[in-house]
């Protein structure tokens, strides 16, 4: 089956991370072969790839009412990872395993946010249920700005077992929570073989999900507000993970090393 990969960022990391067959590629009518399109249109070309002019009406069918920037991809679905392959890519990189796993989630957006700063903090995979979760869709390709076409996303049966397998791996399983009297993220040594689990929006983590994580953790707060949004929670937390793990990859990623913090100006 095919599915139509839309938008300036998304069209453009599918067509760079190379991992999906790729059919053809529509622009509006309207779009000019300048900027990100031109640089989208010349990549699409060098890889052989169709390019087809299409009235933009045919686009916004396509993507279903979104925002399309006048350009779509028609590509294979996407292409999941097994567990084994994602241990290796940590084995290989002679790193600790640096998992992130999401118990049902729905929200595309929110799905799409988490799988943008995955990327960039250098997770080693993505562990999602196949039933009651969204999938990796067009639209959790768009969300993620493409990001998701660079990692390695596990689906999986049943969360828990998969879960249970990870700790017979000895990867610690750790949930973050909202409940009273948990330990703070900051407060907790995070340089482990880790699973960090978050669990959907409306319910948060099942009550077996929880019982099988090794720590349950939460961020700590100062305001009013009593809770945040699940893309916020994991985003904070997968840095925490990363710079409790020595900001790792940082300098092969071709980045100075991160240097002490500049004290302000005098006044």
């Amino acid at each position: 089956m095919t599915e139509f990969i839309y938008g300036h960022w998304a069209t453009l990391e599918t067509l760079r991370a190379g991992r999906r067959k790729i059919d053809q590629l529509l622009i509006s009518e309207s779009a000019e072969e300048k900027g990100v399109i031109g640089e989208i249109v010349g990549m699409a070309r060098e890889r052989g790839v169709s390019v087809k002019r299409v009235p933009k009406r045919i686009l916004d069918d396509l993507s279903n009412g979104a925002n399309h920037q006048s350009i779509a991809l028609r590509a294979s679905e996407y292409p999941y990872a097994t567990m084994d392959s994602v241990l290796d890519i940590a084995q290989k990189r002679g790193e600790k395993p640096f998992l992130l796993l999401l118990d049902l989630l729905k929200d595309p957006q929110n799905v799409g946010a988490l799988m943008r700063v995955a990327d960039a903090v250098g997770v080693h995979g993505i562990v999602m249920q196949e039933r009651r979760s969204v999938a990796i869709t067009p639209s959790v390709v768009n969300a993620s700005s493409g990001a998701v076409e660079h990692l390695r996303v596990v689906q999986v049966n049943n969360l828990v077992n998969a879960m249970r397998d990870l700790k017979t791996a000895d990867v610690w399983m750790i949930g973050l929570d909202i409940a009273p009297n948990l330990p703070s993220i900051d407060k907790t040594d995070l340089n482990m073989s880790l699973g960090l689990v978050l669990g959907s929006e409306g319910e948060g983590l099942r009550r077996l999900v929880r019982e099988t994580c090794d720590l349950l953790l939460t961020l700590p707060m100062r305001g009013m507000v009593a809770s945040l949004n699940v893309a916020t929670v994991g985003s904070v937390a997968l840095y925490a993970a990363w710079q409790a793990r020595g900001w790792q990859g940082w300098a092969q990623a071709g980045q100075a090393a991160l240097q002490p913090a500049v004290p302000p100006p005098n006044r």
